[in-house]
């Protein structure tokens, strides 16, 4: 049986809305370092002070910069004690606040002198320099980075406090590429992905495979067309699941979301391009509310090129950089080549007819 989509196509912003609705973050678990990676740091612990004492930051002498005044190759000045040798990272000895290079101290048996003067802090990493004390190794609703977590390895730390949504993607025969794609964006994102596939392309064998026992958001990927072997929309509906087929967004207009049972539910179109455009417009929203992150950023630049919009339907661009201004690549239809150039994405509601060549948009990263 041939699916066929509604005459009048749910509003970008209206499927939004009801996706969201009563959406709260999940509750923060901790995991091991190596596992937070790309997750959304919640309200990680706060780190103690490191280095937690004055340290050399190189090899060489331990010394006083009061007793160095007027010191110079010129004019050596004897020393009443014999320095101290530090390397890099030993704590400084009582009275010492500078580390001199080997050739700034002449020793001779058990004398030595002076032949540069030093600066207090001169060679040395003072307390809390790295990092100072109760600083948080993430901000909490940003995603934990590199960085992040070697500021944890240093400061000591073995977990993260962190978001971490499940994500449960049932892959409908046909649809694998696209599949791939969708799971490897949001594992980057940090979510816990779960991908399995379904039996066949049948209503029945898809709805045997919708499970939203044990996850926070549920994709399928493909299905959701009006061909005779797309049959997603129709395993939703034996599921009982409360949604709408049909957006007006291009690409992706195919898609379909809603709710089964308390889980939102999203059915993308099995093509990459249409897939890609709903992960955009409505699954990352969706994602952020869920783990709690902070507003993306976006850059803007003015445009190389008008973009021009048809009236009524939601349409995302999708634009390189050229010369620090946006050069629009692709607006609702993707062509592969299109995708992986592109350095940003751009909406434009369904009330824009589009924008002018010089005009400033704000845009998102594909990779922030």
């Amino acid at each position: 049986m041939t699916q066929r989509l509604p005459p009048s196509l749910t509003p970008l912003d209206t499927a939004l809305a009801a996706l969201l609705r009563g959406v709260d973050p999940v509750m923060p678990i901790e995991l091991p370092l190596a596992e937070a990676a790309g997750c959304i740091a919640a309200g990680t612990p706060l780190l103690p002070a490191r280095p937690p004492r004055d340290i050399a930051a190189v090899d060489g002498w331990a010394l006083g910069a009061n007793d160095l005044v007027g010191a110079s190759s010129y004019s050596p000045l004897p020393l009443t004690e014999l320095p101290v040798w530090v390397d890099a990272g030993d704590v400084l000895p009582a009275g010492c606040d500078c580390v001199l290079d080997i050739d700034a101290v002449e020793l001779s048996g058990p004398l030595a002198q002076a032949l540069a003067e030093g600066v207090p802090g001169q060679g040395v990493a003072r307390a809390g320099s790295d990092i100072a004390q109760n600083t948080p190794a993430a901000a909490a609703g940003c995603p934990i980075d590199a960085v992040a977590l070697l500021l944890a390895r240093v400061a000591g730390a073995d977990k993260m406090s962190v978001r971490r949504p499940r994500l449960r993607i049932v892959n409908v025969p046909g649809a694998t590429a696209t599949m791939q794609m969708i799971a490897g964006l949001a594992r980057a994102a940090g979510f816990d992905v779960a991908a399995d596939e379904a039996a066949s392309r049948d209503a029945t064998s898809i709805a045997e495979a919708l499970d939203v026992s044990a996850c926070d958001l549920l994709l399928t990927i493909g299905g959701s067309g009006v061909g005779r072997a797309d049959a997603t929309v129709t395993a939703l509906a034996q599921r009982g699941a409360r949604f709408v087929h049909g957006l007006a967004l291009q690409p992706g207009r195919t898609a379909a979301t809603g709710r089964l049972g308390k889980a939102p539910v999203l059915a993308l179109p099995g093509s990459p391009g249409p897939a890609h455009a709903v992960w955009l417009a409505l699954v990352l929203p969706l994602m952020d509310r869920l783990s709690g992150r902070q507003p993306r950023r976006t850059a803007p630049l003015p445009l190389a090129r008008k973009i021009a919009s048809s009236v009524g339907i939601a349409e995302v661009a999708l634009l390189a950089e050229e010369h620090q201004a946006w050069m629009p690549l692709a607006v609702g239809e993707w062509p592969l080549q299109a995708v992986a150039r592109a350095d940003a994405w751009l909406l434009i509601p369904a009330n824009h007819e589009g924008f002018a060549v010089g005009e400033s948009v704000d845009a998102y990263l594909m990779r922030e």
